[in-house]
């Protein structure tokens, strides 16, 4: 299969929106399809036997790191030239209109993802009273396509509760040979630690930005019996740091590879405070490590832990809560090991395999309704119908 993807996001960014796509990319080269991804320019030219098209755009104001991109022309003379069977936008909000309009104008069944919500994130950066019509906004945009994929079974009700029509949900992955239980690397849990040793590291990987709702993790951060650590990077950096001054927070910025692994397994617990994300990638990551878990109440969390196999729960806004999630943790080893054996037992189900034949079958449902004739976009606002998968 010949597949052209659109993504508004893409190296050296790094968000869970990229991770898939990568791990995407090399399994459908290992399964022998051909792939051209149209992306933001600044990453590699290629990746995993796709060809990379990058595409210049201006910093978006909330993320200056990520780009928005205009719809080009060039775009239909490179699909044109490819000849793709399907067309899948990531995540469209600008250039994918560009994909949308390449569906049209071939002919191409067009699929579209949905990963991030960002009517629930207007709300935290101050401009709630634009999420009605930013939904309005991204259900004409995915009700152009033949199939629209999210992430949960929680997203996919709300998907489906604000008109998105034809809604299957994608399943989750993680690259369980790299992503495993290791002994502890002394040096990173040093640095973890802020260069003290402490009895307990707690470990938070990800974007340092609005949505993550980081600061509630404030009253934990100004134990002193503990570290709590923070690996990542993002627009909020700067602000995060002057809230945690004078706290034993850790900022390390980024990790990747090796690193990104060594601080996984060398602390003692993963802590996730938000309750905006579609799934939470990181979750899987820290799973897969044989990492316990300490979430707020979520439904994608709760999808993910179980109710008591990989982790604990708090309400979000309820510090005590936290607190005594945090004590009960610490003060059982018995706790501690059952729950380590559980997040590696849960993360261990979710290799990249089966999310990508499972996206194969979804291009190749798009693919049937536009040979039977049914392929014709929705229109207008959209549609009730979604069955998921």
């Amino acid at each position: 299969m010949r597949v052209a993807m659109f993504t508004e996001t893409y190296l050296p960014s790094t968000d869970g929106v990229v991770t898939r796509l990568l791990a995407t990319l090399e399994q459908l080269n290992r399964l022998g399809h051909e792939v051209l991804v149209l992306a933001p320019d600044g990453g590699p030219p290629t990746y995993a036997g796709a060809r990379v098209v990058g595409f210049p755009g201006n910093p978006f104001f909330l993320y200056p790191d990520k780009r928005v991109i205009w719809p080009r022309v060039r775009t239909l003379d490179l699909l044109r030239d490819f000849s793709p069977d399907v067309i899948h936008t990531l995540n469209p909000t600008v250039f994918g209109i560009g994909a949308i309009l390449a569906s049209r104008s071939m002919g191409v069944p067009l699929v579209a993802s949905y990963h991030t919500h960002f009517p629930h994130y207007a709300k935290l950066y101050g401009f709630g009273y634009l999420s009605g019509a930013i939904w309005t906004y991204m259900r004409l945009l995915h009700n152009r396509a033949a199939v629209n994929l999210c992430t949960s079974e929680a997203a996919r009700v709300e998907l489906v509760r604000h008109g998105f029509a034809s809604v299957r949900v994608w399943s989750h992955g993680v690259d369980l040979q790299r992503f495993r239980p290791l002994p502890a690397d002394p040096a990173m849990r040093l640095r973890l630690g802020g260069g003290a040793k402490v009895p307990l590291v707690l470990l938070y990987v990800g974007r340092l930005a609005a949505e993550k709702q980081l600061e509630r993790l404030l009253p934990l951060a100004r134990r002193t019996d503990l570290r709590l650590a923070m690996v990542g990077d993002g627009p909020a950096r700067q602000a995060l740091e002057a809230t945690f001054a004078g706290t034993s927070a850790v900022f390390t910025g980024n990790l990747h590879g090796d690193a990104l692994i060594a601080a996984y397994t060398s602390a003692d617990a993963f802590v996730f405070p938000s309750t905006t994300e579609t799934l939470g990638l990181v979750l899987l990551e820290a799973m897969a490590c044989g990492l316990p878990i300490i979430a707020a109440h979520s439904h994608p969390s709760h999808l993910l832990l179980g109710e008591d196999e990989a982790g604990m729960f708090y309400d979000g806004d309820d510090t005590s809560a936290l607190m005594q999630a945090v004590d009960a943790l610490a003060g059982s080893s018995e706790l501690a090991a059952r729950l380590r054996a559980g997040a590696r037992a849960r993360g261990a189900r979710h290799g990249w395999d089966g999310p990508t034949r499972q996206l194969l079958g979804y291009y190749d449902e798009a693919l049937g309704l536009a040979g039977a004739g049914a392929g014709t976009p929705h229109l207008a606002s959209g549609g009730s119908g979604a069955g998921g998968r």
